[in-house]
């Protein structure tokens, strides 16, 4: 397994193309395998390549991705990247590590700061009798329940950390509608939510064809429950759109003091 960084150059058309929708991204994302044929399907329980953007700043943008072969982006760095630096074989223009190593030091009691852009959704019926249909969590109180609901968490092997009682602003059994006000309660933050509404092929039309995704971006820290489910999150993803640049967690160590 391995874990890519590549900035993107927002100053150039080809980058303003790829970020304009998920779909251009995510074939230049899959071309950047050579061994990887577009008629190729994940195994079953085989990990999958998976990839994220960070908009960090207007003009600082990360393409994470995480795959079971070292990529080559030679084609994104001429489209959206800077050629000319990467002319140093020292400096290709991306960034690409062995993940195996990091994934086998996972244990449990692990603390970590994770990031992951996902696609809360949940499935209602709106009448008695019809089909449940696929519906998005459009409010920041039902994304975090998404993510911070138990058994999901479980399957996952992780556990969102609780905030000590001295950094919350809310006192503890604070409810809201019933249920526990997550807000307050957990280190976890939402943010950056997008509504993604693109062609999934040329042929498309106003009603047809076209793909609606809702997505977010979580902040937040965790402990590891079960290392074996939590390197499968890492590489299999979490939550439904993984091709169009969901499901991607990544961890990096809590800050000093937090």
């Amino acid at each position: 397994m391995f874990l890519t960084r590549f900035r993107v150059n927002t100053a150039r058309p080809g980058a303003r193309r790829l970020l304009s929708s998920p779909q251009p991204m995510h074939a230049a994302v899959m071309s950047s395998f050579p061994g990887l044929l577009p008629t190729d399907a994940d195994g079953a329980g085989a990990p999958r390549v998976l990839w994220r953007l960070d908009h960090n700043a207007r003009a600082e943008v990360f393409l994470y991705v995480v795959s079971p072969a070292r990529p080559d982006l030679t084609h994104l760095v001429e489209q959206a990247g800077w050629p000319a630096a990467a002319a140093d074989p020292d400096t290709p223009g991306w960034q690409s590590r062995p993940y195996a190593p990091f994934l086998d030091r996972l244990a449990v009691g692990d603390a970590w700061a994770f990031r992951l852009t996902a696609n809360p959704v949940h499935h209602i019926r709106r009448k008695d009798g019809e089909p449940t249909k696929r519906t998005a969590h459009l409010t920041p109180v039902h994304q975090k329940a998404w993510l911070l609901d138990p058994e999901r968490q479980q399957r996952a092997g992780f556990r969102i950390a609780e905030k000590p009682d001295e950094k919350r602003l809310l006192p503890r059994g604070t409810t809201h509608k019933g249920h526990d006000h997550h807000g307050d309660r957990h280190e976890l933050t939402v943010r950056d939510q997008r509504s993604l509404d693109f062609a999934k092929s040329r042929d498309a039309t106003a009603g047809r064809g076209r793909v609606k995704v809702v997505t977010v971006t979580f902040d937040g820290r965790l402990e590891v429950t079960d290392p074996e489910a939590m390197r499968r999150t890492l590489t299999h993803g979490l939550g439904k759109a993984k091709a169009y640049g969901c499901g991607l967690m990544t961890l990096a160590p809590v800050p000093a003091g937090g």
